[in-house]
């Protein structure tokens, strides 16, 4: 067996960013994650960073912001995995600029974990969100750094517990359910935990290198029609069924403050364009995860959903 190769993860206590640590650490890599002095000496997030700290994480200080920290940082890894919110996204160019200078890096996976953002026909206003990405994905590109992109589709912690429908939902419709669209579109609603496990999977593997890598297995991918039939059938109930046509999603769109607008619009994209499926996956910009690692025992929709029955 080869060494495994020493991950820095950037942007580790954030939503993904704790399930991507976790399974890196869990993996028997060497993982480093850097953060800010501020971060860890915040009381919530100091908690998480020491959790990291006990699970045999290597922290590391240091800011996106400041080049020196960076390279540092950088210069004691191979792989890079950026999974920083959407504020920072445009700032991955310094995350570049630190690879570049460094000249050490076999591999950098920048903050996609969502839709395959070169293949999303996305409204407005998540289509600035994702334009973003692209423009990260050009930059790597053109700069010669190895990459894989990971496209994980809809995490199943934000969209199954709420089913999409609108306000604070934390459990699935029992009465009445809206769906978007005519409700035929597939989407894929992955489980984060196996978001981490798949992309460390990914880090030493060749067949990744300068690729996409798609989780989309196969009894994740459900229609919104679909989704809710299980449901039904899991609660021994059938539900009241609103559709919402693209019409009027997109005037509530809108007309909707931020971020419901941004949700709306992501919801548009996957829901009513089936941004998530829509393709086929060519062997020349991409390859699908529950393939290439059988081994891995990701927890299904159907599974997922148990817990609120």
């Amino acid at each position: 067996m080869a060494e495994k190769s020493k991950i820095l993860i950037i942007g580790g206590t954030g939503y993904i960013g704790k399930f991507v640590v976790e399974a890196s650490a869990k993996s028997g890599h060497p993982t480093f994650a850097l953060f800010r002095e501020s971060t860890i000496a915040d009381p919530v997030k100091g908690k998480i960073v020491e959790g990291f700290k006990n699970s045999g994480v290597t922290i590391l200080t240091g800011d996106l912001y400041d080049h020196e920290s960076l390279v540092k940082a950088i210069k004691q890894v191979d792989v890079v995995i950026s999974t920083v919110g959407s504020f920072q996204l445009a700032d991955q160019d310094k995350i570049i600029a630190a690879i570049k200078e460094s000249g050490n890096i076999k591999r950098f996976f920048p903050s996609e974990f969502g839709n395959d953002v070169d293949r999303t026909r996305a409204v407005e206003p998540a289509k600035s969100t994702f334009d973003i990405k692209v423009k990260i994905r050009r930059a790597i590109e053109a700069e010669g750094i190895p990459y894989t992109y990971v496209s994980s589709n809809y995490f199943a912690g934000y969209s199954l517990p709420s089913f999409a429908q609108p306000g604070f939902a934390t459990s699935p419709p029992r009465d009445k359910v809206i769906i978007l669209g005519d409700g035929n579109p597939k989407a894929v609603f992955n489980h984060e935990q196996d978001i981490g496990t798949y992309t460390i999977k990914a880090v030493d593997d060749p067949r990744t290198l300068n690729k996409i890598l798609y989780i989309k297995p196969p009894k994740n991918t459900y229609s919104f029609n679909e989704l809710v039939s299980l449901w039904e059938k899991k609660i021994g109930k059938t539900l009241e069924k609103e559709y919402v046509s693209e019409e009027q999603l997109l005037k509530q769109i809108e007309e909707s403050p931020i971020p419901v607008n941004i949700i709306l619009a992501i919801n548009h994209s996957i829901f009513v364009k089936g941004d998530q499926t829509y393709f086929e996956i060519e062997p020349s910009f991409g390859v699908e995860a529950s393939e290439l690692y059988p081994d891995v025992e990701y927890t299904t929709v159907e599974k997922y959903l148990d817990q609120f029955v």
